[in-house]
């Protein structure tokens, strides 16, 4: 096995060169300056601290945490990075963290909150935190005692940490893109299948040294690379040697054990005092779950009207470049990214950290794809002004808001054969390397064309007429499966699908376009406990409840409602073996077996999506 550096797939500017003593230089924009700055228990973390060079008065602080790597950071880079903010004013840091690259200690990939916060030298992320803003404002010249820290995904991640112990100087947070509970949901584990490619390949990237490195795969098209790989076994077995520590504890813990539910952040997030903006978007590939899940936990216990939400149309940190205008080949119609910077982003901080101007905010801002609109809320999902509706899987791949009749005779049902050693593809072949130096569609295979697998004999597909009128969603979506198999486990993943109509005179490149709005995946054996997985008694009909989470939508007159339904999803989800073992990491190659599914759809085994419909006007942003 061999590694290589993934500096230039990541977007990371970082130099990764060795130690350097500190050093300071100026332009015309920033003095900046290296330090090390002490923990409580000794560790010293690598900081680069950029302090504007003409403020006349005291600023604030802002700050970024990361295991990506600083050294990459400049004036010159933060002035255009951060334009916004930098037209405020404020000294912006940046800090390697705990055991990555130029900072000391030990790394722990999600470090959990340690256990005695009453040791005077026991250290985490979010003592880290603590002891680094305590630092900066006793030691960074014309600062107004006011620190604000943000980030996206694991700097998002790291943003949360802080959250749990403020200092009293932390006065603005906006955790972005955080994961929150990585068995339940993003990056590592969506309802107990584990995401393969993404959490093997980051795993190899994080924990190979203190750098950041890509595993070296010897095929390009990573379908077939995993597909040779076989049982999960083969992993340790072949290339990490047990030297992986989290990969070891994706073996060590399939189910939703202690383990996992100590890294559950929420669960620590009861008395948060910091004014609190969360940020994801509708089609962010890694962390889509974790920030709604976070705000949703702060809301039930936000006294004081300071925890705000915003979901976008972007991908994983879209909103931190670029205009926002598309993703992939869907248009939105307005560069929303720059919206969000400067009319959400900055009067945030701004009202937080500068004391200036009123908070215009709103509880919960999303964007509305579809109509490509702003729309505000006073909650996230709505309480108010949605009905729910409920569409139904029909005979000959129809779909309709109409309740199905009482079966004549036997239940109506649709089958395919799934089969484990030819699965079905996420995303359109070839897949590349999640972060690939030479180019990956990783970033928007969420938006991708679903034809490309559409009518397989293995992926099930139902479809409303054309839509008369406009149908828009805003809130949460529910499928109710009815189904069975002839195997003892299996997955079921559904996909909710915007189908445009067949011809569109103004733009034939989107004619017939099969556009994700939706997508889960459920793992059959986790059916009753998540904790207690249990065998599938085959053949035997049964009802799987799977979260779409939530949306805000509108499937346009003349558009359909679409919904696929299949069992492999890969390489993104490990191969159920579909013959059920306590482990699936130590399934061997022979208990992998095809097996026939059945999904029913009349009388009280009807499945269908339940969604929320708007019923009355949203007011605009």
């Amino acid at each position: 096995m061999s590694f290589i550096r993934l500096a230039s797939a990541l977007g990371f500017l970082a130099t990764l060169a060795v130690a350097q003593p500190p050093a300071s230089s100026s332009d015309s924009v920033f003095n900046s300056r290296t330090v090390m700055i002490p923990m409580r228990d000794g560790v010293r973390l690598h900081t680069r601290i950029f302090t504007p060079r003409h403020a006349t008065t005291p600023l604030p602080i802002l700050m970024i945490r990361t295991p990506y790597g600083i050294d990459g950071w400049s004036s010159a880079r933060v002035a255009a990075a951060y334009s916004e903010l930098v037209a405020d004013g404020y000294t912006f840091v940046f800090q390697d963290s705990r055991g990555k690259f130029k900072s000391e200690g030990e790394f722990v990939m999600m470090r959990a909150p340690r256990a005695n916060k009453h040791d005077p030298r026991s250290a985490d992320e979010g003592s880290d935190a603590y002891d680094t803003t305590d630092w900066l404002v006793k030691n960074v010249p014309n600062n107004n005692g006011r620190v604000g820290i943000f980030g996206v995904s694991y700097p998002g991640l790291l943003t949360v940490d802080a959250l749990m112990e403020p200092h009293p100087a932390l006065k603005a947070a906006s955790p972005q893109a955080s994961p929150a509970d990585q068995w339940l949901g993003d990056d590592f584990r969506h309802n107990g299948a584990f995401r393969l490619s993404y959490g093997l390949e980051y795993v190899a990237m994080m924990e190979a040294g203190k750098d950041v490195q890509q595993f070296d795969m010897d095929t390009y098209d990573t379908y077939d690379w995993y597909l040779k790989l076989g049982s999960l076994r083969n992993v340790n077995e072949k290339f990490f040697k047990g030297r992986m520590p989290t990969w070891n504890d994706f073996v060590k813990n399939p189910d939703y054990n202690p383990f996992w539910k100590r890294m559950n952040v929420n669960q620590y997030l009861t008395s948060v005092t910091v004014p609190t903006l969360h940020v994801v978007g509708w089609w962010d590939q890694e962390d889509f779950i974790g920030p709604l899940a976070i705000y949703a936990e702060m809301e039930k216990h936000d006294r004081n009207k300071q925890n705000f939400l915003v979901v976008g149309p972007w991908n994983h940190g879209g909103w931190q470049r670029a205009r926002g205008d598309s993703l992939g080949r869907i248009a939105f119609g307005s560069n929303t990214s720059e919206f969000f910077r400067s009319r959400v982003q900055a009067p945030f901080f701004a009202h937080y950290l500068h004391g200036k101007g009123t908070l215009e905010q709103p509880e919960a801002l999303v964007f509305e794809a579809g109509s490509n609109v702003w729309k505000r809320y006073d909650a996230w999902p709505p309480q108010t002004g949605v009905a729910t509706k409920k569409l139904y899987f029909g005979p000959n791949g129809s779909l309709t808001f109409d309740q199905p009749p009482p079966p004549a005779a036997a239940p109506a049902f649709d089958a395919f054969v799934s089969d484990p050693n030819k699965p079905v593809p996420y995303r359109q072949r070839p897949i590349q390397q999640t972060y690939d130096p030479r180019g990956s569609t990783w970033s928007t295979w969420l938006t991708e064309d679903q034809r490309f697998v559409h009518n397989r004999p293995d992926v099930l597909s139902w479809v409303t007429p054309p839509l008369e009128e406009d149908v828009t969603v805003a809130g949460d979506i529910l499928v109710k499966l009815f189904a069975a198999t002839t195997g003892s486990d299996a997955d079921w993943i559904v996909k909710l699908i915007d189908a445009y109509p067949d011809e569109i005179e103004a733009n034939p490149r989107m004619s017939g376009y099969q556009f994700m709005v939706a997508n889960e995946v459920f793992r059959g054996r986790y059916r009753e406990s998540f904790e207690r997985p249990k065998a599938i008694v085959p053949n035997k009909i049964i009802d799987y409840s799977i979260d779409l989470h939530s949306q805000a939508y509108t499937f346009k007159k003349g558009h359909r409602i679409m919904v696929h339904v299949q069992s492999t999803w890969f390489p993104l989800i490990d191969r159920n073996p579909q013959t059920f073992i306590p482990n699936i990491f130590e399934a061997k190659e022979s208990d992998f077996k095809a097996a026939t599914h059945r999904v029913y759809r009349s009388g009280p085994n009807a499945s269908y999506v339940q969604l929320q419909v708007v019923s009355t006007t949203v007011p605009n942003f």
